[in-house]
């Protein structure tokens, strides 16, 4: 799940972590209204989407008057702003974010994740702040400073000084940068976080630290912990389909495909896009109906999968062990009859039941491919979209 910038510094302030002063606003007339609240100018305003890159698409803009304020946020709300992370399609800009401008005397990136290699919370800092950090890894690694946190001791006070060196800080601004990570890293385990990213991490004139932006990731399976954080999901910003199938207890990612895939297990969902790809066909989602899933949910995933007007064909591919055979293949024929399928179906049922499964499937009626194996399911359902397509 992630939030917008505006909730991201307030969970930030609530930790004691210091960002700029500001306020969301939905129309330009309480951005003025802010704007006047807020002191003396000039102010930032800031369009606020899920997404990076917002200043590059002409959605982070200085104003100098509350009426400057006013008409840069009414250009910017209701626009479509498109950056290299929301891709053509852009994204609808419903609220701004005003905020006090600073002093900035340097720009630096820091960052919390959890590394799969050392199963740790790691902290990543560079001197090249306001950059994307892939294109400093890929340039300039050995800009980049790492400290792997021990989750017995947590993140101690000599970690924070080696970074805060590693970041060219001395004097005061080493204190102030080990209690600006401490802060980080308190609200990273208490809120769950798989990212926390501040970038730019500025240095103002006033050698003060200011967290500027915010980027927040939180861990789906935790955050029924966290209410307050779960009511901060903007609904808006996130692909229908994978609302609905969140409902239901569905693991489903969207692409850019024609191929709809119904699969049970992440690993088993990953390799059949993946020899789909091999023979030539393109995956029109990431769908993971679990290990127990029932046979509404089988349902409910058929129909989020159909939802999708690129879907030309569907594999269907099952591997039985706690998730029986018959019970998808009984999902399956009633997901079909109930929308009226119209594209090729091909299922490729094993393990659990799977006899019962393949007779429910060849006594339904409704035309459907069987295959045995991956490979032939995969072969079978691009070339069913493939002639489906002329």
């Amino acid at each position: 799940m992630n939030i917008h910038e505006y909730q991201a510094k307030a969970i930030l302030r609530k930790f004691g972590v210091p960002v700029p002063d500001g306020h969301v606003a939905y129309n330009s007339a309480g951005a003025r209204e802010w704007a006047k609240r807020l002191g003396d100018g000039p102010w930032v305003v800031k369009a606020q989407i899920h997404a990076g890159g917002r200043g590059k698409g002409g959605g982070v803009k200085l104003a100098r008057t509350p009426d400057e304020v006013r008409n840069i946020s009414r250009e910017m709300l209701g626009m479509i702003l498109r950056t290299h992370q929301t891709g053509a399609e852009g994204k609808l800009v419903t609220r701004v974010l005003v905020e006090k401008g600073c002093n900035i005397a340097n720009e630096l990136y820091v960052s919390l994740l959890v590394d799969r290699a050392t199963s740790k919370v790691t902290v990543m800092a560079s001197t090249e702040g306001g950059m994307d950090i892939e294109e400093v890894a890929a340039k300039t690694p050995e800009k980049i400073f790492i400290e792997t946190v021990d989750p017995l001791v947590g993140l101690t006070a000599f970690q924070c000084r080696n970074i805060a060196s590693s970041l060219g800080l001395t004097g005061k601004l080493v204190s102030k940068a080990s209690s600006l990570l401490q802060g980080l890293y308190t609200t990273f385990v208490a809120c769950d976080c798989s990212l926390l990213e501040i970038n730019p991490l500025v240095v103002t004139a006033e050698d003060n630290l200011l967290a500027l932006d915010a980027k927040f990731g939180f861990d789906d399976n935790a955050i029924f912990r966290h209410p307050k954080i779960a009511d901060m999901r903007d609904y808006d910003e996130e692909d229908p389909k994978e609302i609905e199938a969140s409902q239901f207890d569905l693991s489903y990612i969207s692409l850019s495909g024609n191929i709809g895939c119904l699969v049970n297990g992440a690993g088993l969902a990953m390799a059949t896009m993946d020899i789909i790809k091999h023979y030539g066909g393109d995956p029109a989602n990431f769908l993971d109906v679990g290990g127990g899933a029932t046979i509404e949910r089988v349902t409910e995933a058929f129909k989020i999968i159909l939802s999708d007007k690129n879907v030309k064909g569907i594999l269907v591919n099952i591997f039985g062990g706690i998730m029986k055979c018959d019970i998808i293949a009984t999902g399956v024929v009633a997901a079909a009859r109930q929308v009226s399928l119209s594209v090729p179906l091909v299922v490729r049922l094993e393990g659990t039941n799977v006899e019962q499964g393949k007779q429910i499937l060849a006594e339904s009626g409704l035309d459907i491919v069987a295959a045995d194996g991956m490979a032939d399911a995969a072969q079978k359902i691009v070339a069913a979209v493939g002639s489906d397509a002329k």
